[in-house]
């Protein structure tokens, strides 16, 4: 995938990797718009290319209490407004076949999530919309399966797709990062680590999944090492209020200093 055919995005010729950063899902339009602020600042003073990211509807929820969204038009039109306020692109997730032209009118790119990879309906429903896709790489597949949903949108004459590691399950409530996965799958597709749901601790007795932020750099140092073109991450400024995925997601304040560490790292890389 050519980073260029992303509207909108800057810094395609920096050298460093690119990301896909935001809330866990749109909770309303101050919100997103304050969290987009410090993110374009941080990534333009840095040079890196930033998608903002954001989900208008949760729809893979634990319980049925769990929170969904405000509104499908509503956080879709938000998410154009993050990107008509700061001129970026944008990405959020869809669940069913009609969510796919939708979401199109909107964003920038559309993300199939990891289990829902393997739906060829709602692949190529994206695929044929022409948006750049993001396919999220099943917690239950090898990256070496992935090349198969990535030529699902190839052959829908859509070259613009990505694939994205979250993480292997290995037993009952927790991630692994299998880094072998990434020169693979890179092979056949612009390839992005998902670093904040790499750390998700799902089916917790509570209904509530966990996580461990307290591993967040090490993950994103370990990818950036091994060669990843973007990284994903979730940030919010006050992770233990979010109606989303709080237990996971990087602390908005602690997003410059490790951004300015990983490009440390990839210009050491880009060095050999």
């Amino acid at each position: 995938m050519n980073l260029q055919n992303i509207p909108q995005i800057k810094h395609t010729d920096s050298g460093n990797f690119f990301v896909l950063a935001g809330p866990c899902a749109i909770e309303g339009e101050d919100m997103a718009l304050r969290i987009a602020e410090k993110l374009v600042g941080i990534t333009d003073r840095l040079q890196i290319p930033y998608v903002f990211k954001g989900s208008f509807k949760k729809a893979n929820r634990s319980r049925i209490d769990s929170f969904t969204g405000i509104g499908d038009e509503k956080a879709l039109k938000i998410l154009q407004k993050v990107s008509q306020t700061f001129g970026v692109p944008t990405v959020t997730d869809i669940h069913e076949n009609e969510d796919a032209a939708k979401a199109a009118e909107y964003v920038d790119v559309l993300q199939i999530p990891a289990f829902l990879v393997r739906q060829t309906d709602l692949v190529v429903a994206a695929a044929e919309t022409g948006k750049t896709v993001n396919l999220k790489k099943g917690q239950f597949m090898s990256p070496e399966s992935m090349k198969h949903a990535v030529q699902k949108v190839l052959d829908c004459n859509n070259e613009n797709v990505m694939v994205t590691d979250r993480g292997t399950m290995f037993g009952y409530q927790d991630m692994i990062v299998d880094y072998r996965g990434i020169p693979t799958m890179k092979e056949f597709a612009t390839t992005v680590l998902d670093v904040t749901h790499s750390l998700q601790q799902p089916n917790q007795s509570t209904g509530v999944t966990g996580g461990r932020p307290d591993m967040i750099e090490t993950i994103a140092k370990a990818g950036i090492a091994v060669g990843v073109d973007g990284i994903f991450i979730e940030t919010h400024f006050d992770p233990a209020n979010a109606k989303s995925d709080g237990a996971n997601m990087l602390h908005l304040d602690y997003f410059e200093g490790l951004m300015e560490r990983l490009v440390a790292i990839r210009k050491t890389i880009n060095n050999f």
